[in-house]
């Protein structure tokens, strides 16, 4: 079975989503990707939506939505965006903080700058799941 991965911040709107997607494009044969907040917003970013299609051919709004905490099933591994406030907590067998800045409000190169980040981190993640370097 695959571990379960949650990526999580405040909003769910944004660097979150991002992941979401991405984990799903680059590695769902090694984990099941989620992404969850304490607050929803009404839409997800839609500078995110318009940069991960753009790069990446993936239609968010489509896809995925905001959700709370409580609306994912329970996870396996935790990935902390950065919040830069107090970040959400949830249970998990490995925890992580990538400490990614926030690019709502940015120019373009900022979210592109932010989505290819979130892509290598992905990868990285589902490489140290797969080579066992995470212990679950």
């Amino acid at each position: 079975m695959k571990p379960k991965v949650a990526f999580i911040c405040v909003h769910n709107s944004c660097r979150s989503q991002m992941a979401e997607a991405l984990g799903k494009l680059f590695a769902s044969d090694i984990f099941d990707s989620y992404s969850a907040g304490t607050e929803i917003k009404s839409e997800i970013n839609q500078d995110a939506v318009r940069i991960i299609n753009s790069l990446y051919g993936i239609e968010m709004n489509k896809t995925q939505h905001s959700k709370l905490l409580t609306d994912i099933p329970k996870v396996d591994i935790v990935v902390k965006m950065g919040c830069n406030v107090i970040c959400p907590w949830l249970p998990s067998k490995h925890e992580e903080d990538w400490g990614l800045d926030d690019p709502t409000g940015k120019d373009d190169e900022e979210f592109i700058k932010i989505a290819r980040i979130i892509e290598e981190r992905v990868k990285n993640l589902a490489e140290r799941i797969k080579s066992g370097q995470i212990k679950l």
